[in-house]
């Protein structure tokens, strides 16, 4: 008995989980894992929707062949080239010979790039709007280029108003046998994941997204099937919402992301000191030790909150790594309309502002706030009215009691 569930009369779950690679694209931390998922539509033709990463294709392919049946593939949708929905394609074009490969152009380069193999006749090349008709269903594709990447695609089914959203709508963590978001508390419990997911993998593309959003709007959507995380089957609203805010760059909250990088612990000191005094006044905060905590779950943080307070010392004449690695990041990702804040701190010649500084100020909507809280080496006890001051300004900019 493998993991093989249903998801309406005629279409099949037939992914998988894994939860033993630590990292995934070798970058972000999965300690909770990833599901890569996959689909089979059974109709007059059988459609398979994606292959899957090599670390889950034994499970896969045993999975698809029970939601075959014993009939064959007819065809492969190939929505997304990256390894992790494609590296068992190779293998499922050998073990079913005679089905065609749907894809986009890109596509069908990548797919020589990666595995070698010419198609030729077995590949089916399609542009926006096309179809195909597998009996009951008629399956359209609309192109997703950047979505996060050129080639990419999704697919509607007009019968069932199945949305197959390739990465969109994804997030980490393992399935573990559930299937639909609305068996979990998602919002509770899943949420988190989603946004480091959509920050660290989709995040710089947000124009993209929001041409695949109004591509979606047009659509009756009665599920959302993704290539990573549950299936959406309710609730669909919300997640779409979240996904408009994140790739609008528009906050979720008013707060303060507080990103601190300190050596032997004193930035850190004045960081919470300056965090105390926020939570005091009510201002929402969360603060992270950039020495302690890995980078894409801050950036989702940074997507997620108003305002950014970063606190970094003066190191090599510049910013501490764990700072410098972060506010790359950032710039890497585009965030953009957010409220910066900074503490420096420097025994003899504080600049750290002014390198974080230069590392943002390219990005649209960014705006750098006054007066910079900066530390000689440590918080000094005649500092208590600069920090209040400081505090208050931080309160009036998000919108707090001052």
């Amino acid at each position: 008995m493998h993991c093989v569930r249903k998801i309406t009369e005629d279409l099949f779950y037939v992914g998988a989980s894994d939860r033993r690679a630590p990292l995934f694209e070798a970058a972000h931390p999965i300690p909770d894992g990833v599901s890569y998922n996959n689909y089979v539509l059974l109709d007059d033709k059988t459609v398979l929707m994606d292959t899957a990463d090599r670390s889950v294709a034994d499970v896969f392919f045993q999975n698809v062949e029970q939601a075959l049946g014993g009939r064959s593939l007819d065809y492969i949708v190939v929505q997304h080239m990256e390894p992790d929905h494609s590296a068992s394609l190779s293998d499922a074009l050998r073990r079913w010979p005679d089905a065609q490969v749907i894809c986009s152009a890109k596509a069908l380069t990548m797919i020589k790039q990666f595995t070698g193999v010419d198609l030729g006749s077995r590949a089916r090349v399609v542009k926006e709007g096309d179809t195909l008709e597998t009996g009951r269903h008629t399956l359209r594709f609309m192109m997703a280029a950047m979505v996060h990447w050129p080639e990419v695609m999704v697919t509607y089914d007009a019968a069932d108003h199945t949305l197959f959203s390739a990465d969109a709508f994804g997030h980490f963590g393992a399935a573990d046998g559930k299937l639909f978001a609305d068996e979990v508390d998602f919002f509770r419990d899943y949420l988190d994941e989603a946004r480091r997911y959509y920050s660290n993998i989709v995040g710089k593309y947000g124009v993209p997204v929001q041409g695949l959003l109004k591509k979606a709007a047009a659509l009756e959507i009665a599920r959302v099937c993704p290539l990573h995380g549950f299936v959406w089957r309710r609730d669909i609203d919300k997640i779409v919402a979240k996904y408009d805010l994140w790739s609008r760059y528009q906050p979720e909250e008013k707060g303060v992301l507080i990103a601190c990088a300190s050596v032997y612990g004193n930035t850190m000191n004045a960081a919470r000191a300056v965090m105390a005094r926020l939570s005091e006044k009510g201002v929402k905060c969360a603060l992270y030790d950039l020495s302690a905590t890995h980078p894409s779950y801050v950036l989702a943080e940074a997507f997620k909150y108003s305002h950014l307070l970063l606190a970094s010392p003066t190191y090599n004449n510049g910013v501490f790594v764990a700072m410098e690695n972060l506010l790359h990041d950032i710039a890497a990702h585009t965030l953009q309309n957010r409220t910066v804040f900074m503490i420096q701190n420097g025994s003899w010649a504080p600049t750290s502002a002014a390198g974080m500084k230069s590392i943002l100020e390219g990005l649209k909507g960014f705006t750098f706030a006054e007066p910079v809280l900066t530390l000689k080496s440590a918080l000094a006890p005649q500092q208590e009215a600069e920090v209040d001051a400081f505090v208050n300004a931080i309160c009036e900019s998000v919108g707090g009691q001052a």
